[in-house]
């Protein structure tokens, strides 16, 4: 993305085009001033459409550092959150292989929503910074404030996963409901059990 003292370029959607007055008001309400010229966003590559309010925190980023409020080189450090009108970053969906993307293109840092920065984290060999507001990015890239990067244990996470005590040995019977839930669960399906009941005489029975 190139950023120059707006307009946005690039195939942008809805939600990207309304980004110019979700990043003017968060970068007035996080304290920092707005340029008073134009300003020109390009989202290269031109000819792919981009979509959703992932590119929020970038454009804010490339409008500060072009005011000169942040000084630091910000080579090879990939942006990506939704901001809110007061500066806060939004979650956002797909950090996982946006960072598995980032990390093969060579980046080294990834500065992303706090409440991504675990899913995130999983990946080798790269920076991922959680942050939960604008000023907290524009401190860490000044050298203001420091943010450890998250990183997760895989493997430890899963020997927790694996010492759960509650099998189906515990469920008596129910093979069909108990096969139906495992495929589900293999698969990563959705699944809704339903209970009816019946009667016969003067009694009411359950049946799955």
């Amino acid at each position: 993305m190139e950023c120059h003292l707006g307009i946005l370029y690039g195939l942008p959607d809805t939600s990207i085009r309304e980004a110019k007055e979700r990043v003017r008001t968060a970068i007035k309400n996080s304290g920092y001033e707005m340029p008073s010229k134009k300003i020109v966003i390009n989202l290269a590559p031109a000819n792919i459409r981009k979509e959703g309010a992932t590119f929020d925190l970038a454009m804010a980023i490339g409008i500060l550092q072009n005011n000169g409020i942040i000084k630091e080189n910000l080579d090879k450090i990939v942006f990506l959150g939704e901001l809110s009108l007061d500066g806060r970053i939004s979650p956002i969906v797909g950090a996982l292989p946006m960072c598995i993307e980032a990390k093969r293109l060579g980046i080294h840092t990834m500065v992303l929503p706090k409440k991504n920065a675990k899913e995130a984290g999983v990946v080798k060999d790269i920076n991922v910074i959680g942050v939960e507001n604008l000023s907290e990015v524009v401190r860490y890239l000044n050298n203001e404030l420091e943010i450890k990067s998250e990183k997760v244990n895989l493997e430890e996470v899963f020997k927790i996963e694996s010492e759960s005590k509650i099998d189906f040995s515990e469920v008596k019977g129910q093979e069909s409901v108990k096969r139906a839930l495992e495929i589900a669960a293999a698969g990563g399906h959705n699944c809704l059990l339903i209970r009816k009941p019946w009667i016969t005489g003067k009694q009411c029975f359950l049946e799955d």
